[in-house]
């Protein structure tokens, strides 16, 4: 009895020792991501195998998959190939469940001990998980200083809000990314919040090797810029002939971001500033003040706005304005940050009351669950009567037409919604009894920007108008635009790789494969597109270097538009997107979207060489997506 005592105790110490080698962290804190779908809650480190113990958050009854070449990165450079998920199988659909979290393992070999930080590779495709810089000693990267090019700024409490000035001029917007490594992204999104150019203000920014970036940008005024990461968003602001410099934290965008690592110790701000206005910037960043009008909670504002008439809807969202105003007069910030978010405020609620009517109906459709016909035939017998004088409160908002209101991220959207307002000019000369001010220069800027995107260079009546505007920026701002638009219509004309094609005369049933037939024996991509379509014309220069890469590939470039189209803009668009083009007819452009079922432009398919329709999209989802498929229906 004493023996068998004797080796369970020694097999339980011997056990003890094994289990005492293997190393826990938890919540291991990591430098960047590209997509919040997978979590590290811990990992265990041993002599014999690296396991990552991963939660995932996705939408339920949708999949995810886990590459069986993913690989762990050390930070020597040296790679461990994954060996087995526990839980899930490598290369199959793995699908959430309806909670939308799931929980599995995922097993590499094991790392030396003087291994200080891993990245976790999914794969080499552009939509690949990643996480880099999971760190193994937190103590460690908790205690990182940094580095000494970074100026945290002092608030001072009694700084005003300057008037912006008009000048137009070049906008010089600088920055780095700390612990950026060459692997990671080496492009960000970025929207330049200009309220006349709308959708024309989206581009991707170049980020260099060592996490550097640059660019210039003409502007009237202050001008509110974002740049978008996989890891996260900062805002800034950018003025004419002036330089801003961000340092951005990408460490802290993700914890901020993290499901399971929120609470856990700040690594600082997300962003650091220096340059125009810096030490404004770098507070604003710290503002978490709930301007929230009516209910915090989603669902209960649209239950609480749900059935009610457009003058109690409007007292619904006005008696939230005096308690967020007094919160603001007793918050920690600077006197300029006030009325900075006093402005704020005024644009928000400008836009709580311009959208009556939609926010209204979307409730109501919301909460009794209605369809489509449902709501239309209810709102036939129902509509929402908008009183006399309803728009007049927006005087209480007067700051919306200074040119302080510029600093405001909200302005853009404020000025890209008036128009939802019916007599929407005249309501608004009379709530702010004035035709003149900084929200009406704009309003002007934006309706003659709208025809030269239509491909009409300014005429001499709208130079006119340009000069009756309270700054000579803005006349400079079209100018500029003006004369690019005009040496495009000169390239245009020399320009060749586009065809115009004819449809026919064909019934509507045998339009599409009439289209298509001629080409059969050819992959295709075909793009359902609109000339005023931001998003199409977007994904057009998004999908150019595509294209040029494939030029070789038995592959043709298919565009569909209708008569929404208008004629003149399609005709001087079409040069820069080589390809077949067809312009169709309205009852043919309406069939087609009905009965190839296409919800929205742009809609694209992928048709294989015998006619069939391998893959489709609405919306561009990724470029590597349209290649991967167009690649496999080449291989068919």
């Amino acid at each position: 009895m004493r023996k068998v005592t004797w080796i369970m105790s020694f097999l339980f110490c011997t056990l003890c020792m094994v289990q005492a080698k293997d190393k826990v962290i938890e919540c291991p804190p990591f430098t960047a991501w590209n997509s919040r779908t997978l979590e590290i809650e811990k990992i265990v480190l041993s002599d014999t195998a690296t396991t990552l113990y991963i939660k995932a958050f996705y939408e339920p009854k949708n999949w995810i998959k886990i590459d069986a070449g993913s690989i762990l990165k050390d930070n020597t450079g040296n790679l461990y190939p994954i060996r087995k998920g526990i839980g899930i199988t490598l290369d199959k659909e793995f699908w959430m469940p309806e909670s939308g979290e799931a929980e599995f393992q995922l097993i590499f070999p094991a790392l030396p001990k003087n291994v200080t930080s891993v990245d976790f590779i999914e794969g080499n495709d552009e939509r690949a998980f990643k996480i880099w810089g999971i760190q193994l000693n937190k103590k460690a990267f908790e205690k990182q200083k940094l580095p000494q090019e970074v100026i945290v700024h002092k608030i001072n409490k009694k700084s005003t809000l300057p008037i912006p000035k008009l000048s137009y001029g070049t906008a010089v917007l600088k920055g780095r990314i700390l612990d950026y490594q060459k692997d990671m992204p080496r492009e960000c999104r970025i929207h330049i919040f200009n309220p006349a150019f709308r959708e024309d203000n989206t581009s991707y920014l170049k980020i260099n090797e060592d996490g550097t970036f640059q660019i210039e940008i003409g502007i009237p005024t202050v001008t509110n810029v974002a740049l978008t990461f996989p890891y996260g968003n900062i805002i800034c602001l950018v003025a004419p002939n002036e330089e801003t410099y961000l340092t951005i934290n990408p460490k802290e965008l993700c914890r901020q971001q993290s499901r399971l690592q929120k609470k856990a110790k700040s690594y600082g701000a997300t962003a650091y500033f220096r340059g125009y206005l810096a030490s404004l910037q770098q507070e604003f960043l710290t503002v978490d003040l709930d301007m929230t009008l009516g209910n915090h909670d989603y669902m209960e504002h649209l239950k609480a706005i749900a059935g009610k008439s457009a003058e109690e809807y409007k007292n619904y969202i006005l008696k939230s304005i005096p308690v967020i105003r007094n919160k603001i007069a007793q918050s920690k910030y600077s006197t300029a940050c006030k009325e900075l978010l006093n402005i704020k405020l005024d644009i928000i609620a400008t836009f709580y009351i311009a959208t009556t009517i939609r926010n209204l109906e979307y409730a109501y459709i919301k909460i009794n669950k209605l369809d489509r016909d449902k709501a239309a035939k209810y709102f036939e017998n129902n509509p929402i009567n908008i009183p006399e004088g309803y728009y007049h409160v927006l005087d209480e908002f007067s700051s919306i037409n200074t040119t302080k209101a510029l600093y405001s991220d909200r302005y853009e959207s404020m000025v890209n919604i008036l128009d939802i307002i019916p007599d929407w000019e005249n309501v608004l000369k009379e709530a702010l009894g004035t035709e003149k001010g900084s929200l009406f220069d704009n309003i002007e800027v934006k309706k003659i920007y709208l025809s030269m995107k239509d491909f009409i260079p300014l005429t001499t009546e709208q130079k006119i108008r340009l000069d009756k505007l309270s700054s000579p920026a803005y006349t400079e701002l079209l100018t500029q635009t003006n004369r690019k638009l005009l040496e495009t219509i000169e390239m245009n004309k020399k320009k060749s790789g586009f065809t115009v094609n004819e449809a026919g005369e064909v019934i509507n049933k045998e339009l599409f494969p009439s289209i298509i037939s001629k080409y059969r024996g050819h992959v295709l991509m075909v793009d359902f597109w609109a000339t005023w379509c931001g998003p199409c014309l977007r994904a057009h220069k998004i999908l150019t270097p595509m294209k040029e890469e494939l030029k070789n590939k038995d592959i043709i470039y298919l565009y569909i538009t209708g008569e929404t189209s208008p004629k003149e803009t399609w005709d001087k668009m079409i040069p820069d997107i080589h390809g077949e083009h067809f312009r169709i007819k309205d009852n043919q452009w309406d069939y087609l979207i009905e009965n190839l079922n296409i919800k929205g432009v742009p809609t694209y398919f992928i048709i294989d060489r015998e006619g069939n329709i391998s893959y489709r999209e609405t919306g561009l989802s990724k470029v590597e997506v349209i290649k991967e498929q167009l690649m496999k229906a080449l291989e068919k």
